[in-house]
């Protein structure tokens, strides 16, 4: 990163995921600074900016843990992400037409961090940085106006068992085109530090280690003008259901469970998070046509609020199954 003394360095406190992705994208789209940030998100989900939100995630976990789930700016894959991981942020304006992606510019300055630790960090591929082969940090990169956005994870102490769980989705229930994540072997540098440190102290020391790099370093914090404005990208974006699930390019679903009334199979047209087409099969018994309530369901959000709204009266079309397993079978 350039040695200038403009450069912004902020320590995000938050651990909302919503508030920090929105910090960043005000800071690289409303600001001229150059910015380095480190910031953490607790018990989240963060989706690439080209991915089928509900094929990269295991539903009833997220539900069952109370998962935040967002999409961020950047493409790539999706990732989990709890105290145990650290995020960096490099934003940075550039000469006009110099649009080069070249991760190792941005990442050298973490890998001397961690091997000033005595860890044996390096590069691997084009955007990824290892221990043993093993991943410790993803990358990904995206460019506003003449402006570079740059950011990754390092995971520290991240509960793995956590990040393999809410990530789990069984390929077979959708077919898509969207980008895919790669599950890599991955493990925490904790783990490789000679000395022992927390997650904290490990954020302090790799700001202190950056900051060095300018003299005139010093931290600074968001104005309130700044705050505000993210408060208002948060609400009107981040946290919303129209940019981490609508957002989702056109996929099919094809899902089946076993209910008290028999099997039930849903094939469906998703556009957009809603419901384009969809069909019921099985061998149920109900009083009713099944493609009343497919009429009903046509158009609408595939959210949970949004389903039950239009799901009543269902044992006229399938006995013995329940509202619940309906929402869960379009949703899970």
């Amino acid at each position: 990163m350039s040695k200038s003394n403009n450069i912004r360095y902020i320590s995000l406190t938050s651990t909302s995921p919503y508030h920090n992705l929105a910090v960043e994208e005000y800071l690289l789209q409303q600001t001229k600074d150059n910015v380095f940030m480190l910031w953490q998100n607790d018990n989240t989900i963060v989706i690439g900016r080209h991915q089928n939100t509900v094929a990269e995630i295991n539903q009833e976990y997220v539900d069952s843990h109370n998962v935040n789930v967002v999409r961020r700016q950047t493409g790539g894959g999706a990732v989990f992400h709890d105290i145990g991981n650290l995020n960096f942020s490099f934003i940075q304006n550039i000469e006009p037409g110099c649009k080069e992606i070249d991760f190792q510019k941005y990442l050298r300055p973490i890998v001397d961090a961690l091997q000033s630790l005595g860890v044996p960090a390096e590069f691997s591929g084009r955007n990824d940085l290892v221990i043993d082969g093993k991943k410790i940090s993803g990358n990904a990169m995206m460019f506003y106006e003449n402006r570079v956005l740059e950011h990754g994870t390092l995971l520290f102490s991240s509960q793995m068992s956590d990040v393999a769980s809410a990530l789990k989705v069984d390929p077979s229930k959708f077919d898509d085109k969207a980008v895919k994540s790669i599950r890599s072997r991955v493990t925490n540098i904790s783990e490789h530090l000679p000395e022992p440190m927390n997650v904290l102290q490990f954020k302090d020391y790799l700001m202190d280690f950056i900051m060095k790099q300018n003299q005139n370093a010093e931290l600074q914090n968001l104005t309130n003008e700044e705050e505000t404005a993210v408060e208002q990208l948060m609400k009107n974006k981040y946290q919303t259901w129209e940019w981490n699930y609508g957002n989702s390019p056109k996929y099919s679903m094809n899902k089946k469970i076993r209910t008290k009334g028999g099997t039930l199979q849903v094939v469906a047209d998703i556009q957009k998070g809603i419901i384009h087409d969809l069909k019921f099969y099985g061998d149920f018994f109900g009083e009713k046509d099944p493609q009343e309530l497919v009429n009903k369901l046509i158009g609408i959000r595939l959210d949970k609020t949004d389903l039950a709204t239009v799901l009543d009266n269902i044992n006229d079309y399938f006995h013995n199954v329940t509202k619940e397993e309906i929402i869960h079978l379009l949703t899970a």
